[in-house]
């Protein structure tokens, strides 16, 4: 039986679209509503709330609020990393998906002789850099801050000096860069990114697995098939961005929704017996927007799909 610590983070900093902080909150109702005792059965940390940074004038335009964010990701890796320290098991609650960055720090920074391999259940890859981004929200950077990498050769932007000092920064935060490498990833769900990104992800032959091939060739092949790709690393994160599911068979609560994605009951199959594997040490889930929802019902969806994966892993 795993000893859950759910760490809450209710930063919206890194998105586009505002409302993903709330995405906490929204569970809890969803979780009175149902009268779910997952926030209560688990010992929860809540991490402070820095949304008033979103009201400061945008210095950096390609990686918009950096500074802010980069802070941020600090108190979270921090976070992550005395959780796995005192044995117990990350399960990160986030906003935006800017954060991945700072449990994959919090991650390398407990094990930083080990391995790191990421599985990223995600519509969209996050791989832009400063250079790249097309929009400057760094909810769509943290695989290339975590992999140290910045794709200037593709740049469509030019990046000026204080960008460049906090991007810096987030790449090495614990003074520790690359904290994985791009062989160590496997995408799970991937249906949208730029072309940019797609450089990256055919430079390093990243590896994907469509949402078809999870339907045709089954979700139990599915894991062998990740799990041995990833035989050589020690410790394995998961990221499980809510846009990784169909919004026709779902919800469009959340920010960059993407069709012919996933159901739940794929995703609660798929992650519980991912999460068998014992090198996993940590899961995020992120991306849950109240305001572009109807009668929270993605909150809904997710509050079962954190249920049953915690349900699941415990009756092992």
């Amino acid at each position: 039986m795993k000893s859950f610590r759910i760490i809450e983070n209710p930063s919206e900093l890194g998105a586009g679209t505002r409302g993903s902080s709330l995405g906490i909150e929204a569970l809890r109702i969803a979780a009175i509503n149902k009268k779910s005792k997952l926030f209560y059965e688990n010992e929860v940390v809540t991490l402070s709330k820095n949304n008033k940074k979103l009201f400061k004038e945008i210095e950096m335009p390609n990686a918009i609020r950096l500074k802010q964010i980069y802070n941020r990701l600090v108190i979270l890796g921090e976070e992550v990393f005395s959780t796995l320290k005192e044995k117990k098991f990350p399960l990160v609650i986030s906003g935006d998906h800017s954060s991945a960055a700072g449990t994959i720090a919090g991650l390398k920074k407990a094990y930083p002789n080990k391995r790191i391999g990421v599985i990223w259940i995600d519509a969209h890859s996050d791989m832009h850099t400063p250079y790249t981004t097309p929009s400057g929200n760094v909810h769509g950077m943290p695989l290339a801050m975590s992999m140290g990498l910045d794709n200037s050769k593709h740049a469509r932007n030019e990046v000026v000096d204080r960008t460049l000092e906090y991007w810096e920064k987030c790449k090495n935060l614990f003074a520790i860069s690359p904290k994985m490498n791009p062989e160590d990833l496997v995408f799970i769900g991937l249906r949208s990114y730029e072309a940019e990104e797609l450089s990256l992800i055919d430079e390093f032959n990243v590896k994907q697995i469509l949402v078809n091939e999870v339907r045709q060739n089954g979700i139990n092949a599915i894991i062998q098939d990740t799990l041995s790709y990833l035989k050589d690393c020690d410790t394995i994160y998961i990221s499980l961005d809510v846009d990784s599911m169909d919004p026709d068979l779902t919800s469009y609560g959340t920010g960059t929704p993407v069709k012919d994605g996933f159901t739940p009951s794929e995703v609660i199959e798929l992650v519980s017996n991912l999460l068998k594997d014992e090198r996993i040490k940590a899961l995020e889930l992120c991306e849950i927007n109240p305001l572009l929802d109807n009668k929270n019902r993605m909150a809904e969806i997710s509050l079962v799909i954190l249920e049953d994966i915690i349900h699941l892993i415990n009756k092992e």
